[in-house]
């Protein structure tokens, strides 16, 4: 049975990668930002679709069996109260809209755990009456991978089905991540970093000692002094994550090149979500279809 999905506030791909990989067909794509768009049409295909998504209308983009939305978080993110843009966003009720709409046999969000301080939005996700629906928080990045990633995520079905919480596999090592004699630009805010010239001092993650790294952000793109890796080639014996360093914390395969630059690249990468979550978003999802199609009369909510 091939299993169809939607894929809106789709970035460049990252999540789409892990529900492929997880046995989803991804039907259509949406995302608003063209060099974003660019990345995922250079690894992923045609199907998606450059577009505002609050001016799209439902009927023409519903044929699929499931919808995936993972609107972009800066609005729900603690760090958003540093910059006093921690005001929520009316890109839920969008997602609402086509899922109210268009009736999909399956929906998932995902979000940052921030989201669930605003009521208005977990209600609007969560009490859909013809859907039985399951939150898992946190759903934590390093049972895969070596970063310290937390995340929402809202699985709606229309029939009842226990989802299986994630489980980690083999975790990947910082040592799996760390490329040899990489070539990575040392901003000069490396070292005012190091030397207490900002408020906070990097996060240094050693692969020696298996760390942990902390999430990879947007952010890096503006400011890689803020996360370091342990590299004793370089002078300082510390410098920036690669752009494939960085893809490997958040799981994204090798084969996945960015056509874009470097700065870009470690936006998209930030902006992703990590592609285990996918795989098991997936997993969990085309076991529920499956079971699905043997119990035709499961009842509805």
């Amino acid at each position: 049975m091939i299993i169809t999905v939607n894929s809106f506030f789709s970035g460049a791909g990252l999540f789409d990668i892990g529900l492929i990989e997880g046995g989803l067909q991804i039907n259509k794509a949406f995302e608003l930002d063209q060099k974003a768009c660019e990345t995922y049409r250079a690894n992923l295909g045609d199907h998606i679709e450059h577009c505002d998504v609050t001016q799209t209308t439902v009927e023409d983009n519903s044929q699929c069996h499931g919808m995936i939305f993972t609107y972009p978080c800066n609005r729900y993110s603690t760090i958003g109260d540093i910059h006093g843009v921690r005001t929520g966003d009316d890109l839920f009720a969008h997602a609402l809209r086509f899922i109210a709409i268009g009736a999909p046999e399956f929906y998932v969000v995902e979000n940052v755990v921030g989201m669930r301080v605003f009521p208005v939005v977990m209600e609007a996700m969560t009490r859909l009456k013809q859907y039985y629906v399951q939150v898992f928080c946190p759903v934590r990045s390093d049972m895969w991978l070596p970063q310290r990633r937390n995340r929402l995520i809202i699985i709606g079905t229309r029939r009842p089905f226990n989802v299986r919480a994630p489980e980690g596999f083999r975790r990947m090592r910082l040592s799996e991540v760390f490329e040899e004699g990489a070539r990575v630009t040392v901003p000069g805010s490396v070292l005012a970093r190091l030397n207490g010239k900002y408020r906070d001092l990097p996060i240094i993650s050693d692969p020696a000692n298996d760390d942990i790294a902390p999430a990879a952000v947007a952010h890096y793109a503006k400011d890689k002094s803020t996360r370091l890796i342990v590299d004793k080639s370089y002078p300082l014996g510390v410098r920036p994550y690669t752009v494939r360093e960085y893809a490997r914390l958040q799981g994204v395969p090798d084969w996945v090149q960015f056509p874009v630059s470097d700065t870009e690249a470690y936006r998209q990468i930030g902006n992703g979500v990590s592609v285990p979550v996918g795989i098991w978003v997936a997993k969990e999802m085309t076991r529920y279809m499956n079971q699905s199609s043997l119990n035709p009369s499961l009842p509805m909510n």
